[in-house]
């Protein structure tokens, strides 16, 4: 089930390991019907033909009954942009790095603070695994590791 804004809200909270979603900063506007909006934590200029890695201003923690994915917001589709890995576990910590493909006929500049991505958050049944792996806790730009 997609979580509504009315369920983001209530499930806000300080501590992922409390149950409760994590999404820091929170802005009320960035809050949609059946997502939330990411932001870019840096201007970026989005280089016709190439992927550039893209950190976002919000710090996310994802409890265990919580799983989300993200998705490029149609604004910035129709100019072109493509967004790949787009998909978070529960028990997730950290900033996101976003991988964005500008296919688009020209450079796309991407001031701070914008928003670029809608992360739409799942319920999971039976959540007892937790991410773990190498990206959690996250800042800043992450590249791909080994």
């Amino acid at each position: 089930m997609v979580l509504s804004a009315g369920v983001i809200r209530k499930r806000l909270g300080d501590d992922s390991r409390d149950g409760d979603l994590v999404i820091r900063p929170f802005e009320d506007a960035c809050l949609q019907p059946a997502s939330y909006d990411l932001r870019v934590a840096e201007e970026v200029n989005l280089i016709r033909g190439q992927c550039t890695l893209v950190p976002t201003l919000e710090w996310v923690e994802l409890p265990s009954d919580l799983a989300a994915t993200l998705r490029g917001r149609s604004s910035y589709g129709r100019r072109g942009l493509l967004l790949g890995a787009g998909y978070i576990d529960p028990g997730f910590r950290g900033q996101l790095t976003l991988c964005c493909t500008n296919m688009g006929g020209e450079d796309i500049l991407v001031p701070q603070n914008t928003r670029i991505v809608q992360m739409i958050f799942h319920e999971i049944s039976g959540g007892d695994e937790l991410y773990s792996g190498r990206y959690q806790d996250s800042r800043g730009i992450v590249h791909a590791r080994d």
